[in-house]
């Protein structure tokens, strides 16, 4: 009773599926989160007559064949990287960034992490960093005097000093790119690390060609679809329920077998 097996499987996917779909409902508020989505493939299939083979002695081939699948399983779980929409704080060190790239971040151990969440602040030595106290690359200083800070699309950091009319620049936020986005491995609290599915990045600085533009006073909000989410909630479950109603009725095939006298 191959059906039993099949059924399981599927059923395993749909949870997969729903654990998916419940994560990106959980972070419909997170700053930057990009949506996931499942992927599914079939299972090998088992030949009872294979395509193609000679029927007869006389060369005639089985144009179809039978094959019997033997289930699904989860290929991928990909991250759809489009544009969230783009939300005011009024904060002078919130930055969104609008088209490609990520912030450049390092993390306690040295290494580079990468994300779209800018909400920045300042640590205790003026060094602009992320919600977690990592600073941001390449570690711009903004002056314990400085009286306004000023971020433009280019991402060039500039203050205006107390007693002073002019305003100084103070630093050059850097974004960096991937050939393959996806390949980010993500760790948590909005950083991603570099992967060898990800390539290497490249730099370069915001509103340079193949960059976005920076924006300050914002955030990038989340882009997850409520209604899309629910709806692939709502399949998703069917779904798990017509696979547990196969093996309820293999189940019921197999009694009848056993009862036979």
């Amino acid at each position: 009773m191959r059906a039993l097996d099949i059924a399981g499987t599927g059923m395993q996917a749909q949870s997969t599926n729903v654990e998916v779909i419940s994560n990106n409902i959980a972070n419909m508020t997170t700053t930057g989160f990009k949506r996931r989505r499942a992927e599914f493939q079939d299972l090998i299939y088992q030949n009872l007559r294979r395509v193609g083979s000679n029927s007869s002695d006389s060369g005639s081939v089985v144009p179809a064949g039978a094959q019997v699948g033997l289930g699904v399983k989860t290929a991928a779980i990909y991250r759809i990287n489009e544009q969230g929409n783009l939300q005011q704080t009024s904060n002078s060190l919130d930055v969104a960034i609008r088209g490609n790239g990520y912030f450049q971040i390092t993390l306690p151990n040295g290494e580079t992490a990468y994300t779209r969440d800018g909400t920045f602040g300042l640590s205790p030595e003026g060094q602009i960093v992320t919600a977690d106290g990592y600073v941001v690359q390449p570690g711009i200083t903004v002056p314990s005097n400085a009286t306004n800070v000023t971020i433009n699309q280019a991402g060039q950091v500039q203050v205006t000093l107390d007693g002073q009319t002019a305003p100084s620049t103070v630093g050059q936020l850097q974004l960096a790119a991937f050939p393959n986005e996806a390949g980010l491995d993500a760790q948590g609290g909005n950083l991603f690390v570099q992967t060898a599915a990800s390539g290497n990045p490249v730099t370069g600085t915001p509103s340079a060609p193949g960059f976005g533009t920076v924006l300050q006073g914002f955030v990038e909000t989340s882009n997850v679809n409520v209604v899309s989410e629910i709806t692939a909630l709502i399949t998703a479950q069917r779904a798990y329920e017509m696979n547990s109603k196969v093996i309820t009725t293999s189940d019921q095939m197999l009694s009848t077998l056993t009862n036979l006298r």
